[in-house]
This record gives structure tokens, sequence and C-alpha cells, in this order.
């Protein structure tokens, strides 16, 4: 990174001008790239409908779900993509997308990012095609025609919901120093993460030679095992532990491959279809990433993923600057804490906490906690509207827990799953993996007990 200039009055002044965060934050990070990004498009695949993450999911799509307290998945693509010098950004919308929307117009405007743009592409009504989008590939064949009008040599297809950081600088040179067709994100991982992944075995020269979405049986297991010198070669160094490829679901095409591929292969779905057959033709390589990735899938990944984060050394960095994560600007106060004891937890801005114990927690925006109240190994969403009375009142107990946004629990309500159920459906309460979930809006009267 280059060194800090100094802020001039003029700077200050034109920094006033502009509302978004953005903007500043892409400034700041002054990528030095080696390879040219205005050669790349970035898509974004966000219309999944999330029915794993129910009830998170009942009211909103799972890219538009909150993490961390104040960023919402889709701001993970996002980031990566602009932190990468990639300003080409087409975000594909289907399920419950108005939130995810309003984010978006309102995080990203185009005059943030330096001549590009972030652009939401909803399933439309055609005059070919009048159906929903089928699975990730079909998506991207529905949006073709507008692959078609921009002057991008390569397409970057990325999931909306996943956690990671990737500099795309360095993918986009293997592609161009290997001339593939495909360039497929890949990490190692362990027998019982390769059971719910599509895996891929390469050869010395890191191209994929075979393909298997979500391997089940102990031959196709052992036929997809990669040697761990290959693996050591690619600089991964638990070959042992973890001596399978998973795809991130991350993939750079030539424009032009993509288009012919998704023209030939009707078919729906990148994992299942598209790349299996590519594997069989060539031209199809693997690049590796050593880094922290997690597929939010489960109501369980969402919960672990965002609770590594108030940890001391998190996985998941939240404040690493060389490559931040962006969201909405807030206009909100810092939190203000009376007393109690807060170990492991984040608070975000705008709240008020009054209680007695915060342990392992993350505490989101305009959060108001009352006194006497202990919180553990829980997520408090908190409120995202502005007027709306939402708190955890006096004497309460929560303990692993993931507490929605508008959320009101009277005074000594106690959230303890003290049946120890591992799931559950109510009106009021849902269980999943044994992970107590309090859905958007709910009131719970005093004294409520669970």
């Amino acid at each position: 990174m280059p060194a800090a200039k100094n802020i001039t009055l003029d700077d200050l002044k034109e920094a006033e001008k502009k509302k978004s965060s953005i903007s500043k934050g892409i400034k700041k990070q002054k990528v030095i790239q080696t390879v040219d990004m205005s050669k790349v498009a970035c898509i974004i695949l966000a219309g999944g409908q999330g029915t794993r993450l129910f009830p998170l999911s009942k009211n909103r799509c799972k890219p538009a779900i909150e993490f961390g307290g104040r960023y919402r998945l889709i701001d993970v693509p996002i980031s990566n993509a602009l932190g990468s010098g990639i300003d080409t950004i087409f975000v594909l919308t289907q399920f419950l997308s108005r939130s995810l929307h309003h984010h978006i117009l309102h995080t990203y405007p185009p005059n943030a990012l330096t001549g590009g743009f972030v652009e939401v592409l909803t399933a439309e009504q055609r005059a070919n095609c009048n159906r929903w989008y089928n699975g990730t590939a079909d998506a991207v064949r529905q949006n073709l025609d507008y692959l078609l009008e921009i002057s991008a040599e390569y397409v970057l297809v990325l999931s909306g919901d996943q956690l990671y950081r990737m500099d795309f600088c360095s993918m986009l040179q293997t592609a161009i120093t290997t001339d593939v067709d495909v360039l497929v994100a890949t990490l190692a991982v362990d027998e019982k993460e390769a059971r719910r992944m599509g895996i891929l075995k390469v050869n010395e020269d890191h191209d994929i030679i075979d393909f298997h979405e979500k391997p089940s049986s102990i031959q196709a297991l052992d036929r997809l095992r990669t040697s761990p010198e290959i693996l050591h070669k690619m600089g991964f160094i638990s070959g042992s532990e973890k001596p399978f490829l998973g795809s991130m679901g991350i993939y750079l095409f030539k424009r032009e491959a993509l288009i012919q591929m998704l023209d030939t292969d009707l078919r729906e779905d990148f994992g299942k279809h598209i790349i299996p057959a590519k594997v069989g033709k060539g031209k199809i390589g693997a690049f590796a990433h050593n880094g922290y990735w997690e597929d939010i899938g489960t109501v369980e990944s969402f919960y672990e993923a965002n609770l590594a984060l108030a940890e001391p050394q998190p996985p998941f960095d939240l404040y690493a600057e060389s490559m931040p994560i962006f969201t909405t600007a807030h206009t909100l106060p810092g939190a203000k804490i009376r007393g109690g004891h807060i170990n492991h937890a984040i608070i975000c801005e705008g709240s008020v906490i009054e209680a007695n114990e915060i342990t392992r927690s993350i505490i989101g925006q305009r959060s108001i906690i009352r006194k006497g109240t202990i919180i553990q190994n829980s997520y408090i969403m908190g409120n995202d509207l502005h007027g709306t009375p939402s708190e955890i009142g006096e004497d309460c107990l929560i303990k692993k827990a993931i507490i929605d946004k508008q959320v009101t629990l009277r005074n000594r309500v106690h959230l303890i799953n003290k049946q120890n159920l591992t799931d559950y459906d109510s009106d009021l309460i849902y269980v999943r993996d044994g992970i107590i979930v309090v859905p958007r809006g709910v009131t719970l009267p005093e004294g409520f007990t669970f």
C-alpha cells in the first residue's frame, strides 16, 4: 500500500460533498493492479430463496440478511469486486428482493464508482422467456443480452451469500497466463465438507481433469482425492487432512467462451451441468484460495460465522483495512454503555446498553438492552427503522439465539431452550440446529420463557 498523502482543505471540502462511504473507501484503498481489471465484468447471483435459512429468510432474500451487526451478505461479493478494481457489476435478483434493491441503491450509487456501476437485474418477462430463473446458469443465460452490450473480455461469476476476501487481480492474471476458458476458485477441504460441495481434481498444471457435484460414495471420493504433492504446489499445506479441492462457486470465464457454453448447453446450473461438461472438453483450470471462505447455507453456519467475528482473532476480520467491506453509511451516534460486563462482543452504533452481561455476542445497530439482562452466545440484529420501538427489557436471559430485526422482548423474558430442542416451529419462536431464532417484528410478552 502506498503512503497516505497529506489531507488538504480542498480534500475535506470534496469529501463533505460525497454522501456515500463507498467512494471514500475506494479512493483510500488505492489497490495496486498488475492487470487491467477494466477487462472484467462481474455477475453476482443473488436470486436464491434461502429456504434452509428460514425463518431468517422469511421476509427477505438470503443476500439481504444482515451479518456482523451492520452489513448485509451482498456487501461481501460487491466489496471484493470493488476492492479488486472491478466497477462493472450486475446483481441478479429474484425472491423477496425489495430490501436488497433498496440497500444496493442507497449503498452503491453510480457516482461513487468512478464511472462504473452496480446494476440490479431482476427476473423479467421477455418475449422469448416468461419464467423465473431455474438455476445459476439459467439466470446468467437470461441476461446474456446485457453481457453483449459491454466491452469486457472476462466475466466473473460470484455468489451473493458467501463470506471471504479475495484479490481477483491474481485470478485474472492466472487466467491470462494459462489461457483457459474458465478458471474455478477452489480451496482444500476435508471429507465432511467434500460431501456438500462440488469437488474437482487437477493435474500438475492445475488443469481440472475431473469434477463431481456433492459426491457421496466412497468410490467417488477416492477418485477425487488430490495428491499431497499437487496440493503443496498449489500452496495448500494441510494435504493429508484436507485432500479434496472444493469449488467455491466463483468462476472467471472468457466472455465469448461463457456465451458459447450457455448457448450450446441449455441446462440450468453451473456446478451440476456447465462446469462438469466443460471439464471433458478442456481449457478449464483451478485457482487456489488459501484464505477464509464460508458458504452461508444454514442457520447454524450463519450463527457460527457471526459469533466468530467477536473472537480476538476472527477468521473473517472486519477490521482489515486493506480490503474493507463496504455498506450503507449510517448517521448514528456511538454506542452508549452504562456498566455491566462485556467480553468478546461487538456493539454497533446507535445502541444503548445497560445489560449486566454480554458475552461472545453481536449487538446490532439501534439496540436497546435494559438493566439486569444477560446475553450469551447470541446475535441481536437490532433495529433498522427510525422511530420504531424495539428493545430487550429488564432481567432477560438470552442464550444461543438469533434475535432478528425489530423484535421486542418485554421484561424477564428467558430464551434458553430449556427442553434442549434441535428443531421447533411456532408463531413466536423457531429452533434450528439447537439455535433459538426469534423472527423479524415479533414481540415476546413479559415473563415469556422458552
